[in-house]
């Protein structure tokens, strides 16, 4: 029989259906995953030798699991991600709030639904996208919220005493029976609250305003915490953190090419802006590089972390720079510049927390330090490092390129200027086409341009050349010249 088409508990026993809690289902799920070699987490990267194992072993063991790591790490993801852990479909006494089981009734009302009906109790169908229940820690947030309390509505429209169990109103956590309930930034939650749910991990039972109910709540407990929350806004109670079985680390990606993949992943863009502007591969890598550059940065509260949201939501910020420059000269196939990146300025002012000394600074100045410290580093992977000390009239590889410089006073590169005109100002130094055609020669045709732009910037960073914001661009100069200008 199709699963649509049980619709009474005898059905139900006839079919052979064997209900398991939660746990055991999740755990029988994983198992069969990890044998048949399907990913357990489908879609979460850069966890695959850390975090992943050490949650399916949760898994396994049946625990409460709680997800500690800082801002931007998927905690709530891999949360929500265990969802596709739990069976299609699962059986309940219909009109049940509190999803019972038909095999072991809770509630009052699936009990006596039950005694009266037997085996003609009607049941319903949970799917799993239904049973995943989330909550975020709020200092607001009260016991009645979360387990329940006396409606004195329902007392008077049911003619009830205040002494009849009937009157109380379940809360998110008995609603939630049977299913996974993720309770984000767990130490933000008041201390008083947290011993509430003391015995629903533990003994079984909830207390509602003088009742004490036998209720074993089937439930997969998932909490989220920050670790700079133990000692900052809050903290989770000794007694609550030792009834939650594991405590898993989280991390941020820990290379280049796994915070691409999450970038490109999660970016939300459409086709028109796909299809309207190209992106170097060296300009993704640039971009994930700026969050690697923060994390270290002298002016950012690292305690506090960057969030991969930081390079998401800034490699939206790129496209759309670049769109905005296409459609503003009427052109329907742009290349990203470097000069695009000034674009993601505000992406970045937003996501990082600055310790005095970037306050001093301010954020759109430590903003555009780690695009030119992203800068810095990659240089030397693509061309000659260039020595802090040379000898005098020593020729370099780059010798060439300030001379021309030197010569020609330099030029100004505008941030609307048609793409005609931009790669016409970068051809004309010869001396760059010169050193990329020597050191990266297999360089693909459309990515030479940001290349070009990428050898100045760095130039710049090695204080081998000027660059100065003008109104509606940058100007580039010979570095003595610029010297000579100030005086």
């Amino acid at each position: 029989m199709m699963i649509e088409n049980i619709n009474t508990f005898g059905e139900l026993k006839k079919l052979g259906y064997v209900s398991k809690n939660i746990k055991d289902e999740l755990r029988h799920n994983l198992r069969t995953k990890i044998k048949s070699g399907e990913p357990t987490f489908e879609g979460v990267h850069g966890f695959e030798n850390t975090v992943i194992p050490e949650l399916e072993r949760a898994i396994l063991s049946r625990h409460n699991i709680n997800l500690l790591g800082l801002r931007g790490q998927a905690k709530t993801r891999l949360a929500r991600k265990m969802v596709e852990l739990l069976d299609e479909y699962i059986p309940y006494v219909t009109g049940s709030e509190i999803n019972d089981d038909p095999f072991h009734p809770l509630s009052r009302f699936a009990k006596d639904l039950i005694a009266e009906n037997g085996d003609a109790t009607p049941i319903s169908w949970l799917h799993r996208s239904e049973r995943f229940f989330e909550k975020l820690a709020t200092p607001d947030v009260t016991v009645a919220d979360l387990i329940g309390d006396v409606d004195p509505i329902k007392a008077a429209n049911l003619k009830l005493s205040y002494a009849d169990d009937r009157v109380i109103h379940f809360g998110m956590i008995p609603r939630a029976n049977r299913c996974i309930f993720v309770i984000n930034e767990l130490p933000d939650l008041q201390a008083r609250i947290q011993v509430a749910l003391f015995n629903i991990l533990q003994e079984g039972d909830i207390q509602i305003r003088g009742f004490k109910l036998r209720m074993p709540l089937d439930m997969q407990f998932v909490f989220t915490a920050n670790p700079e929350d133990y000692t900052n806004r809050g903290s989770i109670v000794t007694p609550l953190k030792d009834r939650i079985g594991s405590q898993i680390l989280t991390h941020y990606p820990e290379s280049i090419k796994i915070a691409r993949t999450i970038t490109e992943q999660e970016a939300k863009l459409d086709i028109a802006q796909s299809d309207l502007v190209y992106i170097p591969s060296l300009a993704k890598d640039l971009l994930e590089q700026i969050s690697f550059e923060a994390r270290e940065s002298e002016f950012i509260d690292n305690k506090s972390g960057v969030s991969a949201r930081l390079s998401i939501t800034a490699y939206e910020n790129l496209l759309s720079t670049a769109e905005r420059r296409a459609l503003r000269s009427g052109i329907d196939k742009t290349t990203l510049r470097l000069s695009d990146f000034m674009g993601i300025i505000p992406a970045i002012t937003g996501k990082v927390e600055l310790v005095y000394e970037g306050e001093q600074e301010g954020a759109a100045f430590v903003a555009q330090r780690l695009i030119n410290d992203a800068i810095h580093t990659f240089f030397p992977a693509f061309f000659p490092k260039i020595e802090k000390l040379e000898k005098q009239g020593e020729k370099t590889p780059y010798s060439d390129i300030l001379d021309w410089f030197f010569t020609e006073s330099g030029f100004e590169l505008l941030d609307d200027s048609t793409d005609v005109e931009y790669k016409t100002i970068l051809d004309n130094i010869a001396p760059l086409e010169k050193l990329i055609e020597k050191y990266q020669p297999k360089l693909q045709k459309q990515d030479r341009y940001f290349m070009k732009e990428f050898v100045l910037w760095g130039l710049v960073e090695y204080k081998k050349l000027s660059k100065d914001r003008v109104s509606e661009g940058f100007e580039f100069k010979d570095i003595f010249g610029s010297y000579i200008s100030k005086f």
